[in-house]
């Protein structure tokens, strides 16, 4: 099938990968503009962008797809049909009539759950136990188009967003071929999504924080979701620090005077981490980055800072 793929960040590549492989004819990879990224701000081509020039595959970047001139280039490759994983821009209904086979799109949950531009983060942040990939056919809206086909996945219990993210990125490669060859045999026949569903918005500032109040469940998956981007952090004698790893202690520890129930006193060292209080539960911290250091496990944290009795997080 003669394809036009759209996609930008690493989840995406194995999308057009497969693709390649399978010898779809690929006229076209659209992705965003080369951006300012890192420390340095260098100018850094997106990891699909990569692979398509080491590929040889001719590579467009128009920062408005819905532009005239954008809309005239894509009518001139004549694509049978338009894969977009993960590509940053919405469709216009002029992109969207194209393709014989329409717009597909490759999203990493179960429709009608998590819309929307981080599904993976908020299905890890709110603790579900399972989510997957949906292929569906664009309208439109937001993720609001037919579903084709769906296959799922479950979340562990000590799960990262990081670890998830490659797993549904491998599912929906195959998924993606899946779907090609059931249209073009007939055997897919699109499906509405429910009326009910859920969003999965950007990351902000805010999200990134740690409550020590919330359940220590809540604040293990808000750390393991935001693993390993952005990071969840907290603040130690004015500093931040960014908690990378933590487990939920499955009994409380036997303390339990009213003052060591204070939300994110540091209890002590138990077993290798930093057993910390929260609003309900003790949470153990792993792996702490203070602003500007490395990241380190807990014990060299609590030697390194000669942690002293009550001090808190937050």
């Amino acid at each position: 099938m003669r394809i036009v793929f759209m996609g930008t960040p690493d989840f995406a590549v194995p999308a057009l990968e497969a693709l390649y492989k399978a010898g779809h004819a690929i006229s076209g990879v659209f992705t965003q503009p080369d951006r300012p990224s890192g420390r340095g701000n260098k100018i850094k081509a997106s990891p699909v962008k990569v692979f398509a020039e080491e590929n040889g595959l001719a590579v467009y970047q128009p920062a408005k797809i819905k532009s005239p001139e954008a809309v005239t280039l894509l009518k001139s490759l004549e694509p049978e049909c338009i894969v977009v994983v993960a590509f940053g821009q919405l469709l216009s209904k002029e992109i969207l009539a194209i393709p014989a086979y329409g717009c597909i799109n490759v999203h990493a949950s179960l429709l009608p759950a998590y819309r929307g531009a981080a599904p993976v983060h908020w299905a890890v942040l709110n603790g579900e136990t399972k989510t997957g990939v949906t292929t569906m056919l664009m309208d439109a809206g937001l993720d609001t188009g037919d579903m084709l086909l769906c296959r799922d996945y479950p979340i562990s219990s000590e799960a990262t967003t990081g670890e998830l993210y490659d797993v549904l990125a491998r599912m929906g490669a195959e998924l993606i071929l899946e779907t090609l060859d059931g249209l073009v045999a007939g055997k897919i026949k699109p499906t509405p999504q429910p009326e009910q569903f859920t969003y999965a918005p950007l990351l902000t500032r805010e999200h990134e924080q740690i409550a020590w109040s919330w359940h220590a469940e809540q604040i293990h998956n808000r750390i393991r979701g935001l693993n390993p981007w952005p990071g969840a952090f907290t603040f130690f004698r004015g500093e931040q620090v960014k908690i990378w790893q933590s487990s939920v202690a499955a009994q409380q520890l036997g303390w339990d005077t009213p003052a060591e129930k204070i939300p994110g006193l540091i209890i002590g060292l138990e077993n290798g981490a930093l057993a910390v209080q929260t609003g309900s539960g003790i949470l153990y911290v792993q792996e702490l980055q203070p602003a500007g250091k490395k990241r380190m496990h807990a014990p060299d944290f609590y030697n390194g800072y000669r942690l002293k009795s009550g001090e808190i997080f937050g």
